[in-house]
């Protein structure tokens, strides 16, 4: 091995040090995540229980600080990676008035509940531009979860203008809060290299966020009451993304079940088999699914992973163990631990796939698609 082999210079030693950071947070996450997951399973059982209405409301809270646990840890990693210059772009053509439709959904239910007013609102064009929708709505989400915290009266504005400029769009968000206005010296160090005790890491990740789209974020207080957070970045244009909604079905009809015992969770995946033209049966864990399997009458089967009296992994190995072309039917594995080991894991113990959760309909459409047999299949089985 000669000098030229070994790397050196500070180049050498960021990258190491990257290393060693992105390995301890994601480590650190993986290590709580699976107690998590195990407290998320008992506060579910412990819902479907005879509760005073007290008992209740702390177990609906103990779901509540499981969830910010889990956006903690979520926010701790990517935060490794911005801070190191690793974090990743997945760019695709996107239409950026629903995507604001979409952000605008997903707080419904708790604005409802805050008693705070919110308006989304996209103005411009119909334009699609190539940008990393998840990262762009990450960005929002933190914006918008903030400006919910400052503000008890009134009501908080989120908006996004796209405007064409030479071969490429200018995008421009903002967030706007009515609550009391920041100090000075505190706004302008927001979205500086520190983890707030109010703010949490939530601006920093924002500012590496808007940095990694080469654009740029900024705070100011408003005249009058509240603050406003803003940023701009500039993508290229695209065609229009193409509405895959009319040719969402499967390669065959199929009948599906549904395992899962989170009532919403079932909801969403029977909305999607019907989207998808399937029909669907649901069930709420592993010992339940079993006893359906038994019939037979299943092309197809979505098994949650984590689940109460029986989890997804024996489940599918009792029904990998059955005689016939019950035990042959195949098992797309629902789960938010999509991890690479997990994964194997999963298939290892006879499941045909995974899809990560919260399911996208396009991931599972295609998982479906590559677990079930062809038309030209079913026109075998009909002359057998």
């Amino acid at each position: 091995m000669n000098s030229s082999d070994i790397a050196t210079g500070p180049e050498s030693s960021a990258t190491e040090e990257w290393i060693a950071r992105n390995a301890f947070f994601e480590a650190i996450a993986q290590q709580v995540r699976r107690p998590l997951d195990g407290i998320m399973a008992l506060t579910d059982l412990l819902e479907r229980q005879a509760l005073s209405p007290d008992a209740l409301s702390y177990v609906k809270t103990i779901a509540e600080q499981h969830q910010v646990l889990q956006r903690t840890l979520t926010e701790a990693c990517d935060l490794a990676r911005a801070e190191a210059g690793k974090l990743e772009l997945v760019l695709a053509p996107v239409d950026l008035r629903p995507l604001m439709d979409d952000i605008q959904e997903a707080w419904r239910q708790r604005v409802a509940q805050s008693g705070v007013a919110l308006s989304v609102s996209y103005d411009g064009e119909d334009l699609t531009a190539t940008v990393d929708a998840p990262r762009l709505a990450q960005v929002f989400n933190h914006l918008i979860d903030r400006a919910l915290k400052m503000t008890r009266r009134g009501g908080v504005e989120a908006s996004l203008r796209a405007r064409r400029e030479g071969a490429g769009i200018i995008v421009e968000g903002r967030v706007r809060d009515s609550g009391p206005a920041v100090a000075p010296d505190k706004l302008a160090r927001i979205f500086e290299a520190r983890v707030d005790p109010v703010e949490g890491m939530g601006m920093i990740l924002c500012r590496r966020l808007v940095e990694a789209m080469n654009g740029t974020i900024r705070a100011e207080n408003n005249v009058g009451a509240g603050s406003t957070i803003s940023f701009d970045f500039m993508v290229e244009e695209s065609e229009a993304a193409r509405d895959d909604r009319a040719d969402q079905h499967v390669a065959r009809t199929a009948h599906v079940l549904v395992v899962d015992d989170n009532a919403t969770n079932r909801m969403v995946a029977e909305a999607l088999c019907e989207m998808f033209d399937c029909t669907s049966e649901s069930v709420e864990d592993g010992l339940e699914a079993v006893a359906a399997a038994k019939s037979g009458r299943f092309d197809l089967i979505l098994m949650d992973i984590k689940m109460p009296r029986m989890d997804g992994v024996e489940a599918t190995r009792t029904i990998r163990a059955m005689a016939g072309p019950a035990g042959a039917v195949p098992i797309i594995a629902l789960t938010a631990n999509a991890d690479p080991d997990d994964a194997v894991a999963y298939i290892a113990s006879g499941m045909s796939s995974v899809v990560e959760k919260p399911i996208k309909p396009d991931a599972l459409l295609a998982a479906m698609n590559a677990c079930l047999p062809g038309a030209e299949d079913d026109a075998g089985r009909a002359a057998a």
